[in-house]
């Protein structure tokens, strides 16, 4: 199985990071940390796997980009 590519993105508004990937449909998870985000990521690629009929208890790689933009002021 190719590697699943899942970019994470920081939402400062509610302080939480967002998963959604290109490469799973129906991917859309939020958590606190990018740590959680990946713990949880363990957990729902199988059972998307399985609801869109691909099960088999093979490994299944996936990457998880982080992007965080942040702002500051010139002193």
């Amino acid at each position: 199985m190719q590697t699943i590519e899942v970019m994470a993105t920081w939402d400062s508004e509610v302080c939480v990071w967002t998963a959604t990937s290109e490469d799973m449909t129906g991917l859309a998870l939020e958590a606190a940390t990018l740590d959680a985000l990946a713990e949880r990521l363990r957990t729902v690629i199988p059972e998307l796997l399985e609801l869109n009929g691909q099960s088999g208890g093979y490994p299944v790689p996936f990457r998880l980009h982080g992007e965080r933009l942040e702002m500051t002021r010139a002193a």
